[in-house]
């Protein structure tokens, strides 16, 4: 018999451990979920996590893919961590992200095809204040009508992806596209195009803003009152309060930071990899982000490391699809077990197991 003991204080050799233990494990359960597939669970390991960085095969392509899917996970990440370590729980980045989309798509189609050095600035304040404006629905909801943002956003999502259709099959779908859903190819309209920065490296306005949003948030966890306040309400509600902390403020400082970023992001990769708004512009990035959130241990530098490594599932399940044909679900299904196996392994920073003792009847 084993019970489990509560620790007097979190482990911290434990808290650092668990993330790469998670890793290990997932790697083992992903090999086990492949080969009940019938595909080689090591090479479907190896394909995911080796081959995209180090073998030259794929690594000319995987390389500079690595800076573009990782780019989204980690600027979304980190607004998600504010609030996540606040208990103000956005599930619905997905809708934030597709709402910046929209609104930074919309400002360059407005100008189209007028030339002028303004049009992108003017793309990333729309991005930014949509993502932020679908926020402050589940924000001013429960400030003020105390509902539930985890079930608010996460329907908003539902709400994004009907508008996302609605807008590639009417207003925004491209006169010349012969009749078929989705707007005009804007990485090809220069004023509004997010193009690489450096060539062959994937190094675009989206990634460098993703990696400003890293240092902005370590500057404020860790040497701003503001952080202090964030990091006060997750940890002891209560004492936040007597030490003056606004939940109300709160919530709308969370909610409001974590859906700019979130339609920033939305925004760089309508304008950058994506190139235009589609009916299946939403690859999931929103969801993604609150693994790559947890992944790194709501702190900066962890999820700039997590969403790396996310980013890289997503090249290498590509390449595991084209090269074994393992179906997309199931590399859905791997990435998702990096949560599960995280958040199970997190009892041990909190319990010790201990041998029980059998009471006798």
């Amino acid at each position: 018999m084993m019970r489990l003991e509560k620790r007097p204080s979190p482990s911290r050799l434990w808290t650092a451990a668990t993330p790469v233990l998670a890793v290990v494990v997932t790697m083992v359960a992903g090999g086990i979920l492949f080969a009940t597939l019938g595909k080689d669970p090591v090479a479907a390991i190896r394909l995911i996590f080796w081959d995209p960085l180090f073998s030259e095969q794929y690594a000319s392509y995987s390389r500079p893919q690595l800076l573009v899917k990782s780019g989204p996970l980690i600027l979304i990440a980190v607004g998600l961590s504010f609030g996540f370590r606040a208990n103000v729980w956005n599930i619905g980045a997905e809708g934030q992200y597709i709402i910046g989309a929209l609104c930074g798509t919309a400002v360059a189609l407005a100008f189209y095809p007028a030339p002028g050095w303004y049009i992108f600035p003017l793309m990333v304040i729309a991005g930014a204040f949509g993502g932020w404006a679908w926020a402050m629905i589940p924000a001013i909801l429960k400030t003020r009508f105390r509902t539930n943002e985890i079930l608010v956003s996460l329907l908003l999502v539902y709400v994004a992806e009907k508008l996302l259709a609605a807008m590639a099959l009417g207003a925004m779908r491209n006169p010349d596209g012969g009749g078929f859903p989705g707007s005009r190819n804007i990485s090809r309209y220069e004023p509004a195009a997010n193009t690489e920065l450096i060539a062959n490296t994937g190094l675009h306005w989206g990634v460098v803003t993703a990696f400003i949003a890293v240092i902005f948030a370590y500057v404020m966890l860790h040497k701003h009152m503001l952080g202090f306040h964030v990091r006060l309400a997750g940890q002891a509600p209560r004492a936040a309060r007597f030490a003056g902390v606004r939940p109300g403020a709160l919530v709308v400082f969370c909610l409001g930071l974590s859906g700019a970023l979130s339609g920033l992001a939305g925004m760089f990769e309508a304008a950058g990899p994506a190139g235009r708004i589609s009916i299946d512009f939403a690859a999931g990035y929103g969801f993604t982000a609150i693994i790559v959130a947890f992944l790194g241990r709501l702190h900066p530098i962890g999820i700039l490391l997590a969403g790396l490594l996310m980013g890289l599932t997503y090249i290498g399940g590509e390449i595991a699809q084209l090269t074994l044909g393992l179906p997309a679900a199931a590399i859905q299904v791997f990435q998702g077990m990096l949560l599960f196996f995280l958040l199970a392994l997190d009892l041990l920073s909190n319990y010790r197991v201990r041998p029980g003792r059998r009471e006798m009847t």
